[in-house]
């Protein structure tokens, strides 16, 4: 003991870190805030840390170049030993991180912490929200199977809207104008090294404004914040009303933290990591890029815009979003924090987050995704095939065979990628119907050179029988007046 006593001294006197330490342990926060909704930073922290760590222990293995990625995370999978628990592990941090975080700012935003003296820890905290899902991005192209590929496509041809600089931002990205091995080069060192080292600096700024300006107060109704008073009010109740932050609410936040490690562990374990998919080939353009679930919710909305406004919304919407954020403190820095007199913080809130619920699920099987209750080899259900005639049962066949029902629902059951077809023929004519098998359109993909004549024939023949019982199917009413209409006799 005498001689770690001495090591310790011999360190302390030249860190002289006691002090520093001491003051940032020892600190006071309000007894109030001691509390289980306070723990959300220190989890996010302690993701972080996770993700430092497990990436190190995978850049061990992990080959940084596009002809050898694909094939050592394969090594990691199926080769060493727990290789497939690390990648999970930090495949399952990256997305706890990002619920963390995002629960972090909705309770931020909930008890008004972003309220004067803490508008930049407030502004922080949002460029920590855009780097956090940047990490999340750049780590899923790293995969670098056929999702990450064309995923990236989707990515860049988002950013190539950009008025003016689109070009030359696609240039930046890929590293040339296709995606190939520099454009590797350049996303592994963003998710290696320049974001990373961003969030370092950043979460050290956070930590020490927290450290300095005080763990926000329970927010109490009543108790406004007044830029003339707020300081000396939080030091007086600090003071009369304060514990040390070590052992009175770092426990909770030990206990919350190791339960977060836990979860995850858990998850890794049970789910494994997430792929590689196939070999990334841009020859292959029958795939399906499905994004981590964090950005779910964004291609929900652009499948459902008009394409018209798909560039508008990209263009736009991020950068009102991002603005309200920073400048929130701003314009609404003082008065209350209790959200019992917000209801407007509070309505906002909670449409924002069963919003991003419901795009999310939606994001799922719409419209890339198909959500399946038929299996796609099903037969046709029997009540649609009586009384047909020949083609129009082979018609039946060849929607069966080229497993129409991946995308369209028959009888309640199939895909819901596309509209059900059980009265489709109430609604669009024949001619309407060949012409959208063969040229596709919306979300349909155009199978004019995957099915033969014969076979276009019999299938919108079968399609024509898809009507309500006693209703016509749909008619070109045009037509049927130019029929109706006799021809003028010729002028002498």
């Amino acid at each position: 003991m005498h001689r770690l006593k001495q090591i310790y001294n011999w360190l302390e006197l030249r860190l002289q870190l006691e002090g520093p330490v001491g003051d940032a342990v020892l600190h006071k926060v309000p007894r109030n805030t001691a509390s289980w909704w306070y723990v959300f930073g220190s989890a996010a922290f302690t993701l972080l840390l996770l993700q430092i760590v497990t990436g190190i222990l995978l850049a061990i293995v992990y080959a940084p170049s596009a002809a050898n990625a694909w094939n050592s995370l394969n090594v990691l999978n199926h080769d060493l030993p727990l290789g497939w628990f690390l990648r999970a592990m930090h495949g399952w941090g990256s997305n706890f991180m990002v619920a963390v975080v995002l629960i972090h700012m909705a309770q931020v935003f909930l008890f008004g912490a972003y309220k004067f003296p803490r508008e930049l820890t407030w502004i922080l905290g949002v460029f920590l929200l855009l780097m956090t899902l940047g990490m999340a991005f750049t780590g899923q192209v790293l995969r670098f199977d056929q999702d990450a590929y064309w995923g990236l496509g989707i990515g860049v041809s988002i950013v190539s809207r950009v008025p003016f600089i689109g070009g030359p931002l696609v240039q930046l990205m890929l590293g040339g104008p296709i995606i190939a091995g520099a454009t590797f080069s350049r996303f592994f060192a963003l998710h290696v090294f320049v974001i990373p080292g961003a969030l370092l600096v950043f979460v050290a700024m956070h930590v020490w404004m927290v450290l300095k300006l005080g763990v926000n107060e329970w927010p109490m109704p009543g108790r406004v914040v007044r830029r003339a008073t707020y300081i000396k009010e939080y030091h007086q109740l600090a003071h009369e009303d304060g514990i040390p932050f070590v052992p009175g609410a770092f426990w909770k936040d030990l206990i919350f933290s190791g339960a977060v490690l836990a979860a995850v562990a858990v998850c890794a374990a049970v789910l494994g990591p997430y792929g590689p998919t196939g070999v990334p080939d841009p020859a292959i353009i029958q795939t399906v890029p499905k994004p981590d679930f964090f950005f779910l919710w964004l291609y929900a909305v652009l499948s459902y815009l008009p394409p018209e406004l798909e560039t508008p919304f990209i263009l736009i919407a991020p950068v009102i979003g991002i603005a309200i954020l920073l400048a929130l403190p701003f314009y609404a820095g003082e008065g209350e924090k209790s959200w019992h007199r917000r209801p407007v913080a509070v309505l906002v809130l909670a449409t924002v987050a069963v919003s991003w619920g419901i795009l999310t699920h939606l994001g799922t099987y719409t419209p890339w995704s198909p959500h399946m209750d038929a299996w796609s080899g099903d037969t046709v259900p029997a009540k649609f095939t009586h009384n047909l005639s020949p083609v129009e049962r082979q018609g039946a066949v060849v929607f069966q065979s080229k497993q129409c029902r991946n995308c369209h629902s028959l009888g309640g059951y199939g895909g819901q990628r596309g509209p059900a077809l059980d009265t489709i023929a109430a609604r669009m004519t024949e001619d309407q119907l060949i012409r959208q098998v063969l040229q596709g359109g919306g979300n349909m993909p155009a199978y004019g050179k995957n099915l033969s004549p014969s076979e276009v024939t019999a299938l919108v023949r079968f399609l024509t029988t898809l009507h309500p019982a006693g209703q016509p199917g749909a008619a070109d009413a045009s037509r049927d007046q130019a029929q109706a209409t006799p021809p003028e006799a010729p002028a002498n």
